[in-house]
């Protein structure tokens, strides 16, 4: 079971590097987004349809993926492999973060309208006012969230699973996209039906989150700053998302700010360009090293 475990994550590393993401039309995180926008409506009791949502549709997409790694590992264990990486490629994404990071990123200089209307592949805020700088900012801070979110915590719940059971592994993984998807599909406060998911994935973040800065802190080149980390993580409203973003920041030494809300870093200036280009170097290679921490657990 170790060597299936090690398989799958090296193959849904080799399916991010030269696929990046699957096609829309294929995408199980897609088919689990149509699902979720059918709920996002009025309900009667919001409360109780709030928590009903945010046990069961995690809980389906994790059965179905479990039930299909076992059956795969029944045929053969190496089908079994190929079907639980491909389950972790789809659970997962960098390839297409650090890409679009970089488009929106070289954008801020050549034409900052283009970057403001771009960033919305990346944060959920209103540009339109905003400057390169913080344009920029939320660039960087979107690569450090979303290597918590989108990588880092569904390869934690495989490698935790994997040296135990790979469909459980798979199943894992694919419950806490779950868990993720519906935070950032319902998770705001005028939308009464996400409020459970909204604190499931509190919890469900609290570990990947600061493993994340980990990472990120092993994979910055700079020495200084990281001894305000604590304080400035806890200026975003979110208990999880402030550790990367404030880690990350550290790292650059400069300042991510989103208006009216925080200020992380706040004596050092907002991200130029070169900056962000090195934030998506240290993202990579905290990737990296997420990725290599999950085959040892894995293998072990």
């Amino acid at each position: 079971m170790t060597l299936a475990g090690v398989a799958a994550v090296a193959l849904a590393f080799a399916l991010d590097r030269a696929v990046g993401e699957p096609p829309r039309r294929l995408h199980p995180v897609v088919w689990f987004g149509r699902a979720t926008a059918t709920v996002d409506r009025d309900w009667p009791s919001p409360r109780a349809a709030s928590v009903l949502v945010a046990l069961a549709f995690p809980a389906v997409a994790a059965v179905v993926a479990g039930l299909l790694v076992w059956r795969a590992v029944a045929v053969h264990p190496f089908v079994g492999s190929a079907l639980a990486g491909t389950v972790l490629f789809s659970t997962t994404s960098m390839r297409m973060l650090l890409e679009t990071a970089d488009e929106v990123n070289g954008a801020t200089e050549t034409d900052l309208d283009a970057a403001r209307d771009d960033l919305r592949a990346l944060a959920g805020r209103d540009a339109a006012t905003l400057s390169a700088g913080q344009v920029r900012s939320a660039v960087a801070e979107s690569l450090s969230e979303n290597l918590a979110d989108g990588l880092v915590a569904p390869l934690l719940a495989f490698a935790a699973c994997a040296p135990f059971s790979l469909p459980v592994a798979a199943g894992a993984a694919a419950w806490v996209k779950a868990v993720n998807t519906l935070d950032s599909m319902l998770g705001y406060r005028s939308k009464p039906v996400g409020w459970a998911s909204a604190r499931l994935d509190d919890v469900v973040m609290w570990v990947p989150a600061r493993a994340s800065a980990v990472l990120i802190a092993l994979a910055g080149t700079a020495t200084g700053g990281f001894g305000a980390v604590r304080s400035w993580a806890s200026e975003p409203p979110s208990p999880n998302s402030g550790w990367p973003m404030a880690t990350l920041a550290a790292a650059l030494g400069t300042r991510f700010e989103k208006p009216e809300v925080y200020t992380l870093n706040p004596r050092a200036r907002l991200p130029a360009v070169e900056d962000v280009e090195r934030g998506v170097c240290v993202v990579r290679r905290a990737s990296l090293l997420a990725y290599a921490a999950t085959g040892v657990v894995a293998w072990f």
